[in-house]
């Protein structure tokens, strides 16, 4: 019979209601046994809601709960390191929200307690268990699209549900740590996780809103294979959320919309009061409806892999380590965003060298092959350089 799993829940936000959500309603043979909140009023009415048997006000009584073999941390990213330490010092598997830390030299002290406690650890980085997602790279896996030349990957909404995460102080940045880490680990799926990310190139700024965090940033990131990384995140996109990539290869593309424009659509004149979708920002005119939630976000894979790795014994597609590197990218990518220069990744490497993207040589009577295409008409044209004069010519079958 598959194992079941006793959890302490730490956090009672928007994420900790998906998590319990998705344990208690599609995992279904998961329980959380005890929830941690900083607040007793909160507590009690997340214990209520999801059927919870205790909640308490303190991390060290939920992470050393008799009955907890897990501990969930979907807490504010200030609050991750001491809660990951306690778990991991009470002996108990630990899973941590995205982003793992404020900076990869946090992420680096939570990889570290974990790893020396020889406990399970895992990222909950959601996105890249998407359906969707999961599809995709099973097809980019098998060669579908060749060498990955380009990944790009974006993420907007309106701006986060709670007061912490647009403190940068508590957060460790706005829309970058908030979104970009998502796009970032989105895009090392697709190249790789051995491709070292080498350096990135990032502009951010704050246009709308009265804050000290970035709610808008665009950036590159360049990795060893020579593939490129791009992500788009902004807290000022009207209209619900986008959740969109793309991979560029060198033999097909794939393009994926995660959110907006999937296939469900619906008008309404406001006379209904449903939910809609996370981020939705109207009750009226179109709408654009998010059939499951927990799975087409992602969480009812993540979970399913998270357990069945720690009841394997191996190590779930998304780990500390990941989470770790993630944060060192994000590094990089405020030291560009000040310095307006590309700036180096750096990171305590673990994924060994990745090889040079490849370029193919083909050769017809002495020339090189650079395009071959059909023309209207049924014939074939080449296009052709001969490497002796370095000229680029035409010919025409």
């Amino acid at each position: 019979m598959p194992t079941s799993h006793r959890v302490a829940m730490l956090g009672t936000g928007l994420i900790g209601d998906f998590y319990t959500m998705t344990l208690h309603g599609r995992r279904g043979r998961d329980q959380v046994q005890v929830v941690y909140s900083r607040t007793e009023e909160r507590g009690a009415a997340f214990r209520r809601r999801w059927g919870i048997p205790a909640s308490t006000t303190s991390v060290e009584e939920a992470v050393n709960h008799p009955e907890v073999d897990t501990v969930v941390v979907g807490l504010p990213n200030h609050l991750h390191e001491e809660a990951v330490t306690a778990a991991a010092a009470a002996g108990k598997a630990v899973l941590v929200t995205k982003p793992l830390a404020r900076s990869a030299a946090e992420a680096g002290r939570i990889l570290a307690s974990v790893e020396r406690a020889g406990v399970f650890g895992g990222y909950l980085e959601d996105l890249v268990y998407t359906p969707k997602t999961r599809k995709a790279l099973a097809s980019t896996q098998s060669g579908a699209v060749g060498d990955v030349l380009w990944v790009r990957s974006r993420e907007t909404h309106p701006g986060p549900h709670s007061a912490w995460f647009w403190d940068a102080t508590q957060a460790g940045g706005g829309a970058i740590v908030d979104l970009g880490c998502h796009c970032i680990e989105i895009v090392r799926s697709f190249v790789g996780k051995g491709n070292r990310p080498v350096e990135v190139m990032c502009w951010a700024d704050t246009l709308v809103h009265p804050i000290e965090a970035e709610d808008n940033a665009i950036a590159l990131i360049r990795f060893e294979s020579g593939a490129v990384g791009q992500f788009e995140v902004s807290w000022t996109f009207r209209g619900g959320m986008d959740l969109r990539d793309e991979v560029a290869g060198t033999e097909g593309t794939i393009w994926l919309n995660h959110f907006l424009r999937t296939g469900f659509e619906l008008f309404t004149s406001g006379a209904g009061d449903a939910y809609v979708a996370e981020k939705a920002e109207g009750a009226s005119g179109w709408q654009f409806p998010v059939g499951d939630e927990v799975a087409e976000l992602g969480y009812v894979d993540m979970f399913t892999d998270m357990f069945g790795a720690m009841d394997e014994h191996r190590e779930p597609a998304e780990t500390l380590y990941d989470g770790y590197v993630v944060n060192a990218v994000m590094d990089a990518c405020y030291r560009s965003a000040t310095s307006r220069a590309w700036e180096p990744v750096e990171l305590d490497w673990r994924g060994g060298v990745a090889p040079r993207v490849a370029r193919a040589e083909r050769t017809e009577d002495g020339l090189v092959v650079i395009k071959e295409e059909q023309l209207p008409d049924g014939r074939r044209k080449l296009i052709l350089k001969d490497p002796a004069s370095g000229a680029f010519l035409d010919r025409v079958r």
